[in-house]
């Protein structure tokens, strides 16, 4: 059975930077796409980042040049390293896995940005 776990999320200020993680773990057959997705209180689910199993990463207009993302494909986890923080950063943050099989979605981390 395949799990992704999120870790990292929290509350901090404007202005301030969180680390997010992502863990999958079971049997994930040849993994393509790694990225992070966020949902904003009643609000549908936007794209973030996306990193390819070759490295490439691309962004949302709204977090380039605030939003880094990784991956160790050694370790199946993807990460992403927030920083300047703006309270719109707001949301549950999802990784999402593309594998050749099927996609997968970890449960959520809560990112929480005060003014």
């Amino acid at each position: 059975q395949v799990q992704l776990v999120e870790s990292g999320g929290g509350l901090v200020q404007a202005g301030g930077s969180l680390r997010l993680s992502c863990a999958a773990s079971g049997n994930i057959f040849s993994i393509n796409d790694m990225g992070w997705y966020r949902q904003a209180p009643g609000k549908q689910r936007d794209w973030v980042a996306t990193i390819t199993n070759g490295g490439s990463a691309d962004y949302a207009n709204s977090v380039k040049g605030r939003f880094t993302i990784s991956r160790d494909n050694a370790k199946n986890t993807v990460h992403l390293q927030i920083n300047s923080l703006k309270p719109e950063d707001t949301g549950v943050y999802y990784c999402h896995i593309d594998a050749r099989l099927r996609d997968y979605w970890g449960q959520g981390t809560q990112v929480t940005v005060s003014s």
